[in-house]
Parts: structure tokens; C-alpha cells; sequence
């Protein structure tokens, strides 16, 4: 692939953070074949803030409050929530969550990412989980960005439960994938 001119760099940068506002400076280098310092200039041009900026942008805006659990307790940081619908949250793999030997991931963690995600959108005082089947599609590694995102597919023959999908990426990846049935306390829903 041939450089771009500055110009239609800049345009391609916007769409790309536009589409996926959770990309890497390391990511936009390899899909714009630039350097990462050339990244970084055209951010700062365009007052595009640095991915973690970013992310705390998007968890101040305006979302639904958290009813099932307190916020403390949802594993990685919620970016949106819909209650009754879904629901986003961003976890960042550190060294307290890996396997020292070889840098990925211990499997609970990211579990109990998606499970405290399909949990907190349930619109309810209490819910908890009832059951999980659950997929790791591959590991998640030291320093990846997990983002979960989960999906309320509530059913009408299931009274006082929920049927929650998650969807857990690293990048356009997918790491992780899980069913869960949440028990709610209300036995049907608050929309």
C-alpha cells in the first residue's frame, strides 16, 4: 500500500476511531502504515485525545446506573449500559492477571468480566447468575484491552430469569463468548 498525503491519512485516521474508538496507536500504525510517531502528530493535529483519554470520555457519558450489584464489583470499567438491552465494559489485562510464565491471561478473569457485565445490565435490585456456557476462543494476553459486550435476549417462557449473550474482543478479535441465564428477583422485566 502506497502512503496516503497527509490529508486522506487524517480522513482515514477519523473514520478508523470513528468505527472503533477502542484501536490502539500500535493498531492505527499497522492499518495506516505509518509510524507511531506520525500516529500520534495526526492525533494531536485533529485533537483526537490518546486511547485512554478516549475511553474515560466515553465512561462519563451518560449512561444507566448500575442496579444489580454495586459498581466496585463489575469487573473492568462499564463504558455503556443499557438496562434490559446492554451493556459494554473495558478490562485491561495486567500483570496480577496472568500466568507469569507466559503472559496470558488466567481464564476467571476474563469470565468474570462477562459474567459481572451480563449481571449489572439486568435491571433489577437482585440478580445472579443461574447458569453460564461459556467459550474461550483464544487466550487473552498481558496488555490486551478486553471489551465485552453483552446483549439482554430475554425470552417470554423465561419467568424470573434472563438470557444474557456475551461477547468479549481483544482488537476485532474474539477471545471469549458466554450464555449466561440470570435469576432476577422481579421475575419479569422493568423496560
Amino acid at each position: 500500500m502506497e502512503r496516503l498525503p497527509k490529508r486522506q491519512r487524517h480522513q482515514q485516521l477519523s473514520r478508523l476511531l470513528d468505527e472503533n474508538p477502542f484501536l490502539t496507536d500500535r493498531e492505527l500504525t499497522r492499518q495506516l502504515k505509518v509510524s507511531i510517531q506520525t500516529i500520534r502528530l495526526d492525533r494531536l493535529e485533529l485533537a483526537i485525545p490518546e486511547l485512554r483519554e478516549r475511553l474515560k470520555l466515553m465512561a462519563e457519558r451518560s449512561y444507566d446506573s448500575v442496579r444489580s450489584l454495586p459498581l466496585h464489583e463489575v469487573i473492568g470499567d462499564i463504558l455503556d449500559l443499557q438496562l434490559d438491552k446492554s451493556g459494554i465494559s473495558l478490562f485491561e489485562i495486567s500483570d496480577e492477571h496472568v500466568f507469569s510464565r507466559s503472559g496470558i491471561a488466567r481464564g476467571h478473569h476474563v469470565f468474570a468480566q462477562a459474567n459481572s457485565l451480563a449481571v449489572a445490565v439486568i435491571n433489577d435490585e437482585i440478580a445472579l447468575t443461574a447458569s453460564a456456557d461459556i467459550r474461550f476462543v483464544r487466550p487473552a494476553r498481558l496488555g490486551e484491552k478486553c471489551i465485552a459486550k453483552a446483549y439482554v435476549r430475554t425470552s417470554g417462557e423465561l419467568k424470573g430469569k434472563a438470557k444474557v449473550e456475551v461477547f468479549t474482543y481483544v482488537g476485532e478479535e474474539m477471545v471469549f463468548q458466554g450464555n449466561f441465564i440470570i435469576y432476577r428477583s422481579a421475575g419479569e422485566s422493568k423496560s
